[in-house]
């Protein structure tokens, strides 16, 4: 009588194992379909970690607001309304603790207060695009030269927000994906 109750325990636990990382894709796929595009301009990226494998770290444009409120605290989750530019690109309208009722948000991390100048930053959990292995240094300094190329460089990533959670689609340079910019590079 106990090896069956043993044997539907062991077969419950082999289901919800399948279940966690299954879930979890489907809601990724269920934003990239149904979710809405947004560019979201980049800034030069920091050196990256070489311990996390091949990756860009992005900085975003809209990653601060001004705020007269100084009790945000280091890594407390916020939530921030964005809206698009005249080139299409995400501005960051306010931030709150609760989401909006309406409109479109990004879940975020707050980085620090700048009580001098009430100014608040914020990361957003998409700030690394993994890419191939072999395409990846070279991707990481063609994103940086490009911003920091005297000449106009459009770089943005492509990210897919519903309802608060956001996947990133894509790296863009001039309106070319990074690994195909990399590949006409080389």
């Amino acid at each position: 009588m106990k090896a069956i109750h043993l044997f539907y325990i062991f077969i419950l636990v082999i289901l919800v194992q399948l279940y966690v990382p299954a879930r979890m894709i489907y809601d990724q796929e269920d934003i990239l379909k149904t979710g809405k595009a947004f560019k979201f301009k980049t800034q030069p990226v920091d050196p990256s970690d070489p311990f996390k494998g091949k990756y860009i770290y992005l900085n975003f444009e809209a990653s601060t607001v001004p705020s007269i409120d100084s009790t945000w605290m280091r890594q407390e989750l916020v939530y921030v309304a964005i809206s698009e530019d005249d080139a299409g690109f995400v501005v960051a309208k306010h931030v709150t603790r609760m989401p909006p009722e309406k409109g479109d948000f990004v879940k975020a991390k707050v980085g620090w207060y700048d009580s001098q100048q009430n100014i608040l930053n914020f990361s957003f959990p998409f700030n690394e695009f993994y890419m191939n292995e072999a395409k990846a240094y070279d991707a990481e300094v063609a994103h940086r030269n490009a911003q920091t190329d005297s000449t106009a460089n459009d770089t943005y990533a492509l990210v897919y927000v519903k309802n608060g959670d956001a996947v990133l689609s894509n790296v863009f340079i001039n309106e070319i994906p990074i690994a195909d910019y990399v590949q006409e590079e080389h």
